[in-house]
């Protein structure tokens, strides 16, 4: 099995809409390097659900259910989708500021490639954000 980072912006496809929706195409990626990760990934292999923009952090774990194929927003016909299912949201989202902060964190492709939305994730990385997905934060409540 091998492991993912796909991200998504809240405003326009948030954890709790995959949750309600129980399944979903990952389209709309318009990366090559995005793209060719999306075609390397099995049915399965499992990915965290990551809030870019705003939030900045993981806050949810889905596997892929259906492999690549074209996106059919895609006039182009290069770029394709694969599709997701929710598995279940992190005990507490893990921010990009602690990741950034943990020093087994700082090859990951999320750090060395900030524009990246969909990365593969190392199996100790992904161990590393599910065991800081369980700490108690320690960011003063707002």
């Amino acid at each position: 099995m091998s492991y993912w980072l796909m991200k998504s912006e809240p405003d326009v496809y948030p954890w709790t809409r995959l949750v309600k929706e129980k399944r979903a195409p990952w389209d709309g990626v318009r990366n090559y390097q995005a793209n060719n990760n999306m075609k390397a990934m099995r049915i399965g292999d499992e990915a965290f659900f990551y809030h870019s923009n705003e939030g900045r952090e993981v806050v949810g774990i889905m596997k892929i259910a259906k492999l690549w194929r074209p996106d059919p927003s895609d006039e182009s016909g290069k770029f394709g989708m694969v599709e997701v299912v929710p598995v279940e949201a992190l005990p507490r989202p893990v921010t990009l500021a602690e990741i950034k902060a943990n020093p087994l964190l700082r090859d990951m492709a999320l750090v060395r490639q900030g524009r990246l939305s969909v990365s593969p994730v190392a199996k100790a990385e992904w161990r590393a954000i599910l065991k800081m997905s369980r700490m108690v934060s320690l960011s003063p409540p707002k």
